[in-house]
């Protein structure tokens, strides 16, 4: 495993992307309303960081080995999507949550970050399923420190999860992230503690757990990118990018608008 420990320079140009990233949401948070379609959300995202930011839309044409182009600027990943939901017709009705997930490039450097949307007022179940996939994020994100290990993020957000009776999707994971797009380590949302990559100071990668309501269980469309619960439960997701820092974690994908840290957490001992 080759990891990119990045400069100070980097790690500067990355705080840029980064926040630039988390503006996108705050942009569009207004425009999520019952009738509006996740094409016009990514063509409202799309114009705003084109036009007004900038910044090169990561997702759009971006192809790795197997997969064809992702054909869109955003992924929007509406109830029991997991993740990599294309925006086209789908027209949002009152009660759907979603996520929104946008990544820029900036002076080629890339800012990853994702939220979870309600469109008019969630049901009870879709509400604590988003704050419970919050919490989990977060609950990772303490973890991480010079010394600590990628396996004792996974355990967190893992033994909250499944505490709650919640389920980890596991064939997806943060990823190290700067020049690319996904870089190493890969960062599981499971596992156990002690165990995998020491952490690092210069070390930037995304803490992204995917937390479905029913199994675990998930399937791909036939689209080559949605991913969905085979159950057809609820999921949901929120990410974060995070730099390890000399005594402990800079969250860089922050705004204005970006929802704070929860004020209280449970112990993920």
């Amino acid at each position: 495993m080759t990891i990119t420990l990045k400069t100070a320079e980097e790690i500067a140009a990355m705080r840029v992307a980064c926040r630039l990233a988390s503006e996108v949401l705050d942009y569009i948070t207004p425009h999520v309303r019952p009738g509006v379609t996740t094409g016009e959300l990514d063509i409202l995202c799309h114009r705003y960081m084109v036009d007004v930011q900038q910044t090169v839309p990561a997702p759009l044409n971006y192809a790795p080995p197997g997969y064809r182009p992702f054909p869109k600027s955003i992924c929007t990943s509406v109830n029991h999507q997991v993740c990599h939901g294309i925006p086209g017709d789908k027209v949002l009705k009152h009660g759907d949550v979603l996520n929104i997930d946008i990544t820029v490039i900036k002076d080629g450097f890339h800012g990853d970050t994702s939220r979870m949307f309600a469109v008019g007022e969630p049901s009870i179940a879709a509400r604590r399923l988003s704050e419970v996939s919050f919490e989990c994020m977060w609950l990772g994100i303490d973890q991480v420190r010079p010394g600590a290990t990628l396996g004792d993020i996974g355990h967190a957000i893992q033994r909250h999860a499944e505490a709650l009776g919640f389920s980890i999707v596991r064939e997806f994971c943060g990823h190290g992230i700067g020049r690319k797009f996904h870089e190493e380590p890969q960062v599981l949302h499971y596992g156990r503690p002690g165990t995998g990559e020491p952490l690092v100071p210069g070390m930037i990668f995304t803490i992204e757990p995917m937390i479905n309501a029913g199994r675990r269980e998930i399937r791909e469309l036939a689209d080559g990118w949605t991913i969905v619960t085979k159950d057809h439960s609820l999921s949901a997701q929120w990410e974060h990018t995070v730099l390890v820092t000399e005594t402990g974690y800079d969250v860089l994908t922050v705004s204005s608008g970006c929802p704070s840290r929860p004020q209280r957490l449970p112990a993920a001992a």
